[in-house]
């Protein structure tokens, strides 16, 4: 778009509410162990030590992001609540109000946080930097037992790495709705491994998401046919120029 000289827009913000609490929501169903449960409700079962010998509070547990944009504030502000350790990753700390407020700490070091995390959660995009950024040695280097989100994109894991490492136990629990490729296809071992709770890629698209969407389309629609220029904060390419917070 950038060499042909086009403008590309998007309606900024408009689902990270609900990719957050998407986050939120898988984090619990991991901790407390939640859909061996429900599968036994499913096939007539009843076997309460079967779910609770891997069911946690939440409370107390280290829970960091990699990546603390919108959505991964967002995260912290409504895990802040349940009295965890908040640990977060990014290339540059946030705003020492939001952090004072979510009591998170900055991490500078990826390699150095991720030992010290329970729950890891990727909030990160996805560039030729972060591609793969989850191979084989980087899960070793997390504790045995860890819980990983991912809800940012598929591509940044090494799929094949998170299959063993599911199978081995070393990731008690994956869960995210971001795949490689996607659509995933049927064969696609994320659906087949242990130890996860994975789905299509919904997190976004709430219905309240996705008024927000029509609305945010309507109002550029009517700048655009007024001759206007759109939020700053909704360019990806104006006029052929990368914004600023892609460049």
């Amino acid at each position: 778009a950038a060499a042909a000289g086009l403008t590309v827009a998007e309606v900024t913000g408009s689902n990270v509410v609900s990719v957050a609490e998407d986050e939120l929501m898988r984090i619990l169903i991991l901790v407390r162990n939640f859909l061996p449960g429900h599968h036994q409700v499913i096939s007539g079962e009843w076997n309460v030590a079967g779910v609770a010998y891997r069911a946690y509070d939440l409370e107390g547990k280290t829970v960091g992001t990699v990546g603390c944009g919108r959505i991964g504030k967002l995260l912290l502000q409504r895990l802040k609540p349940f009295n965890c350790n908040l640990l977060y990753h990014d290339r540059v700390k946030m705003d020492p109000q939001l952090e004072k407020e979510t009591g998170a700490k900055f991490e500078e070091d990826l390699d150095t946080m991720l030992p010290k995390c329970d729950i890891v959660v990727v909030n990160t995009p996805l560039t030729e930097k972060t591609r793969g950024m989850f191979d084989k040695d980087r899960i070793a280097k997390m504790k045995k037992g860890v819980l990983i989100v991912n809800n940012a994109r598929g591509a940044i894991m090494d799929t094949q790495a998170v299959v063993d490492a599911c199978s081995s136990g070393h990731i008690a629990g994956y869960s995210g709705d971001v795949w490689n490729p996607q659509p995933a296809p049927k064969d696609h071992p994320w659906r087949y491994m242990p130890n996860q709770a994975m789905t299509p890629h919904v997190s976004g698209t709430t219905i309240d998401a996705q008024l927000r969407y029509a609305a945010g389309v309507k109002d550029m629609l009517d700048r655009y046919f007024k001759g206007e220029d759109f939020p700053v904060q909704n360019y990806i390419v104006k006029a052929g120029e990368l914004a600023p917070q892609y460049r």
